[in-house]
């Protein structure tokens, strides 16, 4: 099978150095040259919570030829209109295109590359971009029950989609196979939404977010929001790594308001030195995905008439310090309206 990873950012180098290391032949593909190049002459260095070095195939989007049996789309979605019609030439009808991006990605990757090619997942580890060659991975895959979740976008388990899931596997952990790939998606976009956005907003690691009172407070009603468009949605929001109900996202009474906050507290304990892939963005001068994210649930809230204020917030913060504006940091809490604060 000819494998290729789009976007060869932290989780893409560190997916590409496992899979080759698990004996799966993989094209590394990524516009950054320097990155290419060192991937090349010094192998694929993983640090953190794992290390080991992998000697590795990388390519740029220009040295791409033939056709590929499965495509693994790690690159932002702000890149998906440049990135998916050059694609195209590359996959015939029998390739599979596995999208796991942030936010809720497949609809456009399918308008690109046909529904029947199109995949996704959720990736339920996190990683950051230390250097051309080198990826730190940050959360210790040991304590997680499930690395990715993967699923046709009908719900259907095929023999492709499990197929995917060996391949994934390769990086020493399980891999859940969905029957329901919406659900899991709205599930892991709660994590982006909050965790992701408010340390994009905040300048902030996960657990700098977590340690900061105000700021564990968002990282609520962000949750409460996304549960609530999802549930206009018709998706109940799933358990998260196999155990972590977010019914308390509801914020019914101050009891729930606590619960919610030790939900996040207790997830994100294995992975406190994590960075959100936003903030690596900006602090490389990069744009972000937050319309997808944040954004995306503030349209659904337009959709479905839900106030969606501290997404709306996020957004405007990170815009703001995409555009130069401001800068990331713990003083963006100042922009969240302290009246909506309930508890």
């Amino acid at each position: 099978m000819r494998v290729a990873i789009i976007g060869c950012g932290a989780l893409g180098t560190i997916l590409g150095a496992c899979l080759t290391k698990g004996g799966c032949q993989v094209e590394m593909v990524d516009s950054y040259q320097a990155h290419v190049d060192a991937l090349n002459e010094e192998g694929a260095r993983v640090v953190g919570t794992a290390t080991f070095t992998v000697p590795v195939t990388a390519i740029t989007p220009e040295e791409m030829s033939g056709i590929y049996d499965l495509v693994f789309l790690l690159t932002k979605q702000i890149a998906n209109d440049l990135v998916l019609p050059h694609l195209l030439q590359f996959i015939d009808e029998n390739s599979a295109v596995c999208t796991l991006q942030n936010g809720v990605p497949e609809p456009s990757v399918a308008a690109y590359v046909r529904s029947e090619r199109t995949v996704g997942g959720t990736t339920n580890w996190s990683a950051s971009f230390l250097e051309p060659g080198v990826s730190k991975l940050t959360q210790d895959l040991e304590k997680t029950e499930y690395i990715f979740n993967i699923g046709e976008i009908d719900g259907s388990i095929t023999p492709r989609i499990q197929k995917i899931g060996e391949i994934l596997e390769l990086m020493g952990r399980p891999v859940k196979v969905s029957d329901n790939l919406m659900t899991s998606r709205w599930g892991k976009l709660v994590l982006n939404a909050c965790i992701s956005g408010m340390s994009a907003a905040c300048g902030a690691t996960f657990g700098q977010v977590l340690d900061d009172p105000l700021a564990r407070a968002c990282l609520c009603y962000i949750g409460r929001e996304v549960k609530l468009c999802a549930e206009a949605e018709g998706i109940k929001l799933p358990l998260i790594d196999g155990r972590y109900s977010l019914d308390s996202l509801a914020l019914d009474d101050q009891a729930m308001f606590e619960k919610s906050q030790n939900l996040f507290i207790d997830m994100y304990s294995i992975a406190r030195d994590g960075k959100a892939s936003m903030l690596q963005d900006l602090e490389k001068g990069k744009g972000t995905e937050v319309r997808m994210i944040n954004g995306y649930v503030s349209q659904v809230g337009d959709k479905h008439g839900i106030d969606t204020p501290f997404c709306d917030t996020v957004v405007r913060i990170v815009s703001r310090i995409e555009a130069g504006e401001i800068s990331y940091s713990m003083e963006n809490l100042q922009y969240f309206d302290k009246g909506l604060f309930i508890f």
